[in-house]
């Protein structure tokens, strides 16, 4: 049974035409409408056609940062995309003519590692990924855990700092404003701009682009620029605090490390590791998770919803 996964992102929409056992036959990837639904659908509907093209196609899975119905059918709120209470499971069946199921992008990404990647041997799991923002994903006995209403596992919008950054959600002090890319970002920008020596590094490669992006700040970490390396070591720390709080709820056997701070390997899983022990709860007297970087990286959300949507039409 073939599907089709996508991956609606902030700048662009990744697409795969995928087999039963989680191998990409055919991809593509295109530019991410700027902040129009309409286009956005036609964007999802002319590449899901692109990629079916003589192929039987059993259902798509859409995959998309923000908070998805129960029914897997309803965008309630994704702030990156600007889209609320949108029936994108309804609209999209209208014009393709086929199963669609919508999911969150973590999920749709831990689902994949559970399936083919990082997690397959672990029936307990959880994933955060951490990219622009930073999601999460539970897996327990082997099924996606979603909640009541189907918001479950938002990890990074759990309170982190009492009274603290406000972050896109509404709310202030989210993990995802103390642990993201884009968090690590405007530490950076900071940093640059402070006339320190620990900064010099990061603001000579800020005085060679118009502005500072993640691009320059993962060559100062690869070039172990000390500034970078402690930011980072910061980042990992921050996660791996939030990590053993989720831990004394969710007992998870393994952590998977996933989105575009994943490439930084150990330098990331490192500090992660450390503050996880460091602050797990009866530490010494029960097991501790593995902490394990994702190995499917930038197609485990193709991936994960084209088998999430496998799953969900053969139970159909």
């Amino acid at each position: 049974m073939i599907t089709v996964g996508i991956d609606v992102g902030g700048t662009k929409i990744a697409g795969a035409l995928v087999s039963e056992t989680g191998d990409i036959l055919k991809s593509l990837k295109v530019p991410t409408p700027a902040d129009n639904t309409d286009d956005l659908i036609t964007a999802v509907v002319e590449m899901v056609k692109e990629l079916s093209s003589g192929q039987e196609v059993a259902a798509v899975g859409v995959a998309i940062a923000g908070f998805i119905d129960a029914d897997q059918s309803e965008v309630i709120y994704s702030p990156n995309l600007s889209l609320r209470n949108e029936p994108l499971k309804a609209k999209l069946e209208a014009r393709l003519g086929i199963d669609v199921f919508v999911e969150n992008d973590a999920n749709a990404a831990g689902w994949a590692e559970y399936r083919f990647g990082a997690g397959k041997d672990s029936d307990h799991m959880m994933m955060i990924t951490i990219g622009t923002g930073v999601g999460g994903a539970i897996v327990a006995k082997g099924e996606l855990f979603r909640g009541g209403f189907g918001i479950g596992a938002e990890l990074g919008h759990t309170n982190f700092i009492q009274e603290g950054r406000p972050c896109g959600c509404g709310q202030n002090g989210c993990l995802e404003q103390y642990a993201s890319g884009s968090a690590l970002l405007d530490s950076a920008k900071e940093l640059a701009a402070s006339g320190t020596l620990e900064g010099a590094r990061l603001a000579e490669l800020q005085s060679e682009v118009d502005e500072l992006s993640g691009t320059e700040v993962y060559k100062a970490i690869t070039e172990s620029d000390p500034g970078a390396l402690r930011l980072l070591n910061e980042l990992g720390t921050n996660i791996g605090k939030a990590v053993a709080s989720f831990a004394a709820i969710l007992d998870p056997k393994m952590l998977v490390v996933g989105g575009g701070l994943s490439v930084a390997g150990e330098l990331l899983l490192a500090p992660i590791r450390e503050a996880y022990l460091n602050h797990l709860p009866a530490r010494g007297y029960r097991p501790e998770m593995t902490v394990v970087a994702a190995s499917l990286i930038n197609d485990a959300g193709v991936v994960g919803a084209a088998d999430l949507a496998r799953r969900a039409s053969a139970q159909r």
